[in-house]
């Protein structure tokens, strides 16, 4: 039975693929990085040899994993959990404050366009909070 605690990466062992894609992870010659030979991305090893983390990507916070020996386990920024409350946080501010201000202060015409500012803003916090969590 594996151990379920995070285990040193050792560089010139082969692993499988963090993304799930049934690659295999190949060392890099001379570096202490990883290759995937089936979706091409590139790893790197920090924290000692216990984190992969990935190199070059387009995902707004770095992944990274720690290995149990069996396989990969996610390893969670500290950014992205204080995002979500922070984000909820002010869709509660705008929805439940400003919204009604807004609509009190405006007058017969701008009520359409307060209403659609106030939309708007409620909406960008809500697709910011998709846009992160959605991988």
């Amino acid at each position: 039975m594996q151990s379920k605690k995070p285990e040193k990466i050792d560089l010139n062992s082969e692993y499988p693929c963090p993304c799930r894609r049934r690659g295999k992870l190949v060392p890099i010659t001379l570096t202490e990085a990883f290759g995937c030979d089936r979706c091409q991305r590139i790893f790197v090893v920090e924290d000692n040899g216990h984190v992969l983390e990935e190199l070059s990507t387009t995902y707004p916070y770095k992944r990274a994993w720690r290995w149990n020996g069996n396989n990969w386990n996610l390893v969670h920024s500290k950014l992205g959990e204080r995002y979500l409350p922070i984000a909820l946080g002010s869709i509660f501010v705008l929805v439940i404050i400003w919204l009604p201000l807004a609509l009190r202060m405006a007058n017969g015409s701008s009520l359409i366009a307060w209403a659609m500012v106030a939309l708007l803003l409620v909406l960008l916090p809500a697709l910011m909070v998709w846009l992160t969590y959605r991988r």
